[in-house]
């Protein structure tokens, strides 16, 4: 589970064995949403995360959305 980065509680990560499209995990607590990024940061699913939770994820995700693609890129291709 290659991990992208950590930030303020929330963990952003790949699995290993991930598919198309571009996206990232990101788990805080007992919750966890995934994001897609490719052409822009959407929620795509999420469990057990509050609004805040996943407002603050979604900022973190697009501030470090080339970070994201620049993992993806080394970890999943």
């Amino acid at each position: 589970m290659p991990k992208v980065f950590e930030k303020d509680g929330f963990i952003f990560f790949f699995y290993s064995n991930e598919h198309r499209p571009i996206h990232v995990h990101v788990r805080r607590g007992g919750g966890e949403a995934v994001f897609n990024v490719e052409t822009s940061v959407e929620l795509r699913e999420s469990h057990n995360m509050k609004i805040n939770e996943l407002s603050k994820a979604q900022r973190l995700a697009e501030e470090n959305r080339e970070l994201i693609l620049e993992k993806w890129h080394e970890h999943l291709e």
